[in-house]
């Protein structure tokens, strides 16, 4: 297609657009009140995956090591652990850190745990991560079975049940915004249908004068695509400003480490980004699926 051909589908596009008046208020209306839906829900989605990962990369198995073995033999396990599959990192944490942290989550009562530190009874413990957290208790089982390990802790029966409903909610997660999507492509793409039923008889001309398919099309592309676009502006600046409030203001309420939501940049860009596709892409399918059934002709 030449640059001058493309230039004039533009401007058309953009004449077509306040030539339609009411109808294309109707059309960007439509897209508005879905796309508000849309993004407010794929926020919502976003942060709650986000919290799930945080979760999930929280989950560290603690191997506690036999106060039998000297120490060459703790640092032969040390490497035999880091040689299992599945392992990220393995961190030594001697029984006088573990003392210390333990007197140090229990606040004033750990004063009581004070008197131990002359002769610790705690074990020294070697801290792992997985590369994926889905691995934890495959690699426990492993480590377990090791020479050398006493115990192995990492939350058994909680992790599991933790993961898979993980699994459940970001699957019925993808199930409502695919479905969403799809309402609003069928309520968007009805709206516009609507608008370019008004100019039937401009498309029926258009074929008797000999116009290809193509030429009668791009306007009606680059409409919808303008639509689509239009139609973004509103929903973003709302579902952002309602992000920034809670960015800034409940998120500094909550003191969980797990709950923690995407800081605003680059949260706003990308969110911005992906209402705006969505708009487009649906703006584009309406009138191109709409404007085919009159170039029949």
């Amino acid at each position: 297609m030449k640059i001058r051909t493309l230039m004039r589908h533009i401007r058309e596009g953009f004449k077509n657009i306040g030539r339609n008046g009411w109808m294309t208020i109707a059309s960007v209306g439509a897209v508005t009140t879905t796309l508000i839906l849309v993004g407010a829900f794929l926020a919502l989605m976003m942060n709650l995956n986000q919290m799930a990962d945080n979760i999930e990369d929280d989950v560290e198995i603690n191997a506690l090591i036999d106060l039998t073995i000297n120490q060459q033999e703790i640092q032969q396990l040390g490497n035999e652990i880091k040689q299992i599959d599945g392992v990220d990192s393995v961190v030594f944490s001697s029984k006088d850190d573990e003392l210390n942290k333990l007197i140090d989550s229990m606040g004033e009562n750990g004063q009581t745990w004070q008197m131990f530190e002359q002769d610790n009874p705690l074990n020294h413990v070697y801290i792992v991560r997985t590369a994926d957290p889905q691995d934890t208790a495959p690699v426990a089982k492993k480590i377990s079975e090791l020479k050398g390990v006493q115990e192995v802790n990492y939350g058994q029966g909680v992790v599991e049940k933790l993961f898979e409903f993980n699994k459940y909610a970001r699957s019925i997660g993808l199930v409502l915004i695919v479905g969403l999507l799809f309402t609003a492509i069928f309520l968007i793409s009805n709206t516009i249908k609507i608008t370019i039923m008004a100019r039937s008889k401009e498309i029926g001309i258009m074929k008797l004068v000999g116009a290809t398919n193509g030429f009668i099309r791009w306007p009606f592309f680059i409409e919808g695509m303008l639509l689509g676009i239009l139609g973004s502006i509103i929903p973003i600046a709302i579902v952002l400003s309602g992000y920034y409030y809670l960015a800034n203001t409940v998120s500094q309420r909550i003191h969980y480490s797990f709950v923690e939501i995407l800081p605003y940049n680059p949260f706003a860009i990308q969110l911005s980004l992906i209402i705006l596709a969505i708009g487009a892409v649906i703006g584009v399918w309406g009138s191109v699926m709409s404007v085919r059934k009159f170039l029949k002709v």
